[in-house]
């Protein structure tokens, strides 16, 4: 299936993949050639597209996600590839929803997104 992997800044990823993973904001989600259409918020979370042995990863940190038979769109607010998320930028990240946090009329949304990255970040540093 065909992944596409698009931020406002620029395409991150375009490339065949047998399957990919996606932090789903409902639950996490595999999709693979054939799946039945579907639209999915993210979560922050690490996504991963493999074709074999070849697995690209990124951090996002929220988005959607268009899922067809035979492609994935994901249109993501902020995707970082995972050898980029050094410590330093994923502390820039928290600083940013712990901001959004505070002026965020939905406290519970934003509070879940900052769990969400303080497990995106352990889970980096156990690699």
């Amino acid at each position: 299936m065909q992944v596409d992997i698009v931020t406002p800044e620029r395409r991150l990823l375009s490339m065949a993949a047998t399957e990919i993973q996606i932090p789903g904001a409902e639950g996490d989600l595999t999709a693979m050639d054939g799946h039945a259409p579907a639209m999915i918020g993210l979560r922050p979370g690490i996504l991963r597209a493999a074709q074999g042995g070849d697995v690209k990863a990124f951090v996002v940190t929220g988005g959607f996600a268009e899922v067809s038979a035979t492609s994935v769109t994901v249109l993501a607010e902020q995707a970082i590839p995972v050898e980029e998320a050094t410590p330093a930028v994923m502390d820039k990240l928290l600083a940013d929803a712990t901001e959004a946090a505070a002026i965020n009329p939905s406290k519970d949304a934003a509070d879940k997104a900052f769990a969400d990255l303080v497990a995106v970040k352990a889970a980096l540093a156990g690699h």
